[in-house]
């Protein structure tokens, strides 16, 4: 029996792991040290492109059915609007933001996985593991105290910000804690005028307090403390904070959930070390801004996912798994630039700098351009790999991305339950149908249309160009085939 891969944590980001293992065929156990999901809201964003990885994975329906659909974010200085972001002009199938309680998005993924047969072990911990040269022996300790020995092909370590797995390599969280606080409540909105299905950020000279719908009345409510130290807070504070810097008329009540939270910023330098790896919070956090924090370790988990089920199923070099510590990390200096960005704009304490910045947004989010592009940095659809190890080619000269961008293709978004497969993008031919017949365990068995007649694009699992070339270059797609896999006995074209 092959040796199973063990993910540590079940939340999003180890559930997104187990289940595309899953789905792809590779044995999985994921385990929990706490006896039970979360009923906490904690994360609420689903951006645009993690919905259509969700998708790819066969769970969007259950996401879309059960969220709020947010159209638009918008910016206010008391009563006065300074801008709207309408989210319809992302170029996605998934124009929209998604909110939704990460208890909700737990549950979702957690009957997702149970699809394949493959349950979440709670009360289950991990307590010691040694990486040896063929796999990674586990020490689990279960509720009731039995003790077992686990010999996994690797192990994923998703067990958040305060990670075992991270610290028992011993790897540095290396970044700062910023000095900056907030307070955080989930509570009835009554009197907000904005739609009902609307974030709004409201700024004021205090600070920002912001509106973030989760159902149809109820909102998830953050605001900075400024110079105050971290505390829990009760509903009496929180209405005072939303009279002085809401628009007043808005009242608070049923709190469901109060607290706190601090704001660090850190990353590992790199996410793998031999046969174990780190993802989502065990690998980096940053600042709220933007909703990204778990949108990026789900994106982790996509990342990953594939590249292992072709390493085990030995259709793939173990090379290939080299490129996910650079691509994800890539990813996440990105986002924790931007995140702080974000926060920096947020909290501006001189009254001159607010003044200003009020002015160059409600200015410069007039014109349809910067809304679009800021619409479209916030939805995660411009994320790529343009400095991915696995990259070939150039789609210079020809209408559609290039390696390392995103390409949604019909074909790609449907692979169903089966072992990953890269999808040819290229006018049916002979020449096609001979490089998929060169690499049968690599490529979907049909060519899928191409983004223009004139190119060919060898589109990976997770839906980013591997390679591009222009008609007839079909050296380049079969050296990028040759260079992540075991090539087949076929020889020529």
């Amino acid at each position: 029996m092959s040796k199973p891969v063990l993910v540590i944590g079940a939340g999003p980001v180890g559930l997104t792991m187990a289940a595309e293992l899953a789905r792809y065929g590779t044995p999985v156990r994921i385990i929990d040290r706490l006896p039970a999901r979360t009923t906490q809201s904690r994360a609420l964003a689903v951006w645009p492109r993690t919905l259509e990885l969700l998708d790819a994975a066969g769970c969007a329906d259950a996401f879309r059915a059960t969220g709020l659909r947010a159209d638009a974010v918008s910016l206010h200085a008391g009563n006065s609007t300074l801008a709207r972001i309408p989210f319809g002009t992302i170029a996605s199938p998934f124009n929209y933001l998604l909110m939704i309680a990460q208890s909700e998005t737990e549950r979702l993924l957690e009957e997702h996985l149970g699809t394949f047969g493959t349950p979440v072990e709670r009360g289950t911990e991990l307590t010691d593991f040694v990486d040896r040269d063929d796999s990674v022996s586990c020490t689990l300790r279960h509720a009731g105290g039995r003790i077992e020995t686990l010999e996994a092909a690797w192990l994923i370590g998703c067990d958040g910000a305060h990670s075992f797995v991270r610290g028992r390599l011993g790897m540095a969280f290396e970044g700062d804690t910023l000095p900056m606080g907030f307070v955080i409540a989930d509570v009835h909105v009554a009197g907000l005028a904005v739609p009902p299905d609307e974030p709004a950020i409201f700024w004021h000279p205090d600070g920002a307090v912001m509106f973030f719908p989760i159902t149809q009345g109820r909102y998830r409510i953050i605001a900075d403390l400024g110079s105050v130290p971290l505390h829990r807070p009760d509903l009496g504070e929180m209405q005072a904070i939303v009279d002085r810097r809401g628009p007043g008329g808005i009242i608070l009540s049923n709190p469901v959930w109060l607290s706190d939270f601090g704001v660090n910023e850190r990353k590992v330098r790199n996410y793998r070390r031999g046969r174990v790896f780190l993802a989502g919070d065990a690998a980096h956090i940053h600042s709220p801004a933007g909703g990204q924090g778990m949108n990026m370790g789900m994106q982790d988990a996509f990342n990953l996912a594939w590249k292992l089920a072709l390493v085990e199923r030995q259709d793939a070099s173990p090379r290939l798994l080299n490129s996910y510590s650079s691509e994800r990390s890539g990813v996440a200096r990105q986002i924790l630039s931007d995140s702080r960005r974000m926060t920096t704009i947020v909290l501006l304490r001189s009254h001159l700098a607010q003044r200003v910045r009020n002015f160059t947004v409600k200015q410069g989010f007039r014109i349809p351009v910067v809304r679009r592009a800021i619409a479209n940095r916030l939805s995660g659809i411009l994320i790529g790999y343009p400095d991915s190890p696995l990259n070939m080619g150039s789609a210079r000269g020809l209408r559609g991305p290039g390696p390392g961008q995103r390409l949604v293709s019909r074909c790609s978004s449907k692979q169903g339950n089966r072992p990953p497969r890269f999808v040819l993008a290229a006018r049916d031919s002979a020449e096609a149908r001979a490089m998929i017949a060169r690499h049968p365990t690599l490529l979907m068995p049909e060519p899928c249309l191409p983004p223009d007649e004139n190119g060919i694009w060898l589109i990976r699992p997770d839906g980013y160009v591997a390679a591009a070339a222009k008609c007839g270059n079909w050296t380049v797609i079969d050296m990028a085939l040759n260079g992540y896999g075991r090539p087949s006995k076929h020889q020529g074209l």
